[in-house]
């Protein structure tokens, strides 16, 4: 078996040597995309894809829940939508794709391939919303959009990606700004309870805000090699899109006000690190609300008795499937030592094997990857133990997570402190700051390092800028990020 073992993960570069190749080595490795002949865009294939979808259901739930509806809009901005409000499209221009050309001929005005849609909803927004009674507009895309990137890599920075994009409409700053955090905790929520990842939450520094925004709020992960992916953010947009778009309502009072506007996404990044947080030197370790496969069946025994043990494999599936667990059977012409090794590399989080012996016990075995454990089982118990077994895998999963990236935020004074950091243990510095764009653009030209968020519940208080030593006006969570 370890030769087996062997075979299946020798492609697997080990975190510890090279944690950028083992990423790329185990989403290949476990099949969940393939690179396309278009230069920074990937093809999702099924196991891939099956994560977003599982994400994209218990995300729109929960939008529906509190009270957003999903629309869909086009593709192509003309270009004049981006002049309407210049922040906004200085923060794009170098990521723009432009469509010149259609139909054998030079278009007329330029458009853009969407980097996101706040100039097209703004646009919408202002023949749709005429009085107060119209709000608030709570709207909802699932999309594709376009950022033409430098840098690539697979789910985390692609040229092309899907998300989602919400964007609303307020009668005023106070009610927007409840949408702003009451979406920010929706992400908490997803992000921890359902893929099982840690996050620090809070404000961004303006240097590192959405452009256009008023104010943009993030959560942030921590990766296994002490790097940030940004999980999601959501932004209060204050007036500057309605002025732009001359989204105005009839108030209460009779007058014409301009609406407050939101938007917040999360992306295919998601992916990207759910399989840097979780997984091994063995291959991805999935979370079990999001994974493919929850459950893989194994029947084990010599060819004689592999007719009886199939067919009680086959019962057992259809009790597991009729649950509700994502559940498969792998019967193929190879061992069981390869098969317990490739599901292994997969990240499904539970094998279950059933061989004569346990036939005659009236038993099956359930092997938990995250642990390794086995447990035993009557078989006529297998729904509820199995259920009972993914709860527990998840909480393991988070409660690692959560230890790890505890571990990894540590105090710093100076500048100094900080740089070793990064060299020596690695992950975040909490240090405090003083406000200054130069103090930041310094830690950044130093380090390579910015400015995660500004926590809303920092372990410490720092009362010193680390970069100037002047006072400090707000604690920060700095390091380098994907």
């Amino acid at each position: 078996m370890s030769n087996e073992k062997q075979a299946v993960n020798k492609e697997i570069t080990p975190q510890a040597e090279d944690f950028s190749k083992w990423y790329l080595d185990v989403i290949k490795k476990a099949d969940l995309m393939s690179y396309s002949p278009v230069r920074g865009c990937i093809v999702f294939k099924p196991d891939g894809y099956e994560i977003w979808e599982n994400c994209q259901r218990e995300l729109d739930r929960r939008f529906k829940d509190t009270g957003h509806r999903n629309a869909y809009f086009p593709l192509f901005i003309p270009e004049s939508f981006f002049q309407k409000e210049k922040e906004h499209v200085e923060g794009f221009n170098p990521e723009l794709p432009w469509v010149t050309e259609a139909g054998g001929e030079k278009l007329e005005e330029r458009l853009a391939i969407r980097p996101t849609s706040e100039t097209m909803i703004g646009h919408m927004y202002a023949e749709w919303i005429n009085s107060y009674r119209d709000l608030p507009l709570l709207i909802n895309q699932w999309a594709n959009v376009v950022r033409w990137e430098k840098r690539t890599l697979p789910f985390l920075r692609t040229s092309e990606f899907l998300w989602q994009e919400g964007h609303t409409a307020h009668e005023d700053e106070a009610d927007a700004r409840r949408e702003t955090l009451q979406m920010l905790d929706v992400y908490t929520d997803f992000v921890e309870n359902v893929l099982a990842i840690p996050v620090i939450k809070g404000q961004k520094t303006p240097s590192e805000k959405f452009a256009g925004a008023v104010d943009t709020y993030s959560v942030e992960a921590m990766m296994k090699d002490g790097k940030a992916v940004q999980a999601g953010t959501s932004h209060y947009l204050g007036t500057n899109f309605a002025v732009a778009f001359d989204i105005k309502y009839l108030s209460r009072e009779n007058t014409h006000e301009y609406v407050h506007t939101t938007s917040w996404g999360v992306s295919t990044r998601l992916i990207g690190a759910l399989i840097m947080v979780h997984g091994d030197d063995r291959g991805l370790v999935m979370p079990p609300k999001v994974a493919p496969t929850q459950v893989i069946m194994i029947p084990i025994g010599p060819p004689k008795s592999r007719e009886q043990v199939t067919a009680r494999i086959d019962e057992l599936f259809a009790e597991l499937k009729a649950a509700g667990v994502r559940v498969r059977v792998d019967d193929r012409d190879q061992s069981p030592g390869w098969k317990f090794n490739e599901h292994e590399m997969r990240g499904v989080p539970i094998r279950v094997e059933l061989g004569p012996r346990d036939m005659e016990a009236g038993q099956v075995v359930l092997v938990s990857r995250v642990s390794g454990e086995k447990r035993v089982v009557a078989q006529a118990d297998i729904v509820s133990e199995v259920q009972r077994l993914l709860d527990e895998i998840h909480r393991d999963m988070f409660e690692k997570a959560k230890t790890f990236l505890h571990e990894h935020i540590t105090p710093v004074d100076t500048l100094e402190e900080f740089k070793n950091l990064l060299e020596d243990k690695g992950g975040f510095g909490l240090a405090g700051w003083c406000g200054s764009a130069s103090c930041e653009e310094h830690v950044k030209e130093q380090t390579k390092a910015t400015s995660r968020n500004i926590p809303f519940e920092p372990a410490v208080h720092k009362e010193s800028c680390f970069v100037c030593g002047e006072q400090a006006k707000h604690t920060v969570v700095w390091g380098r990020s994907y």
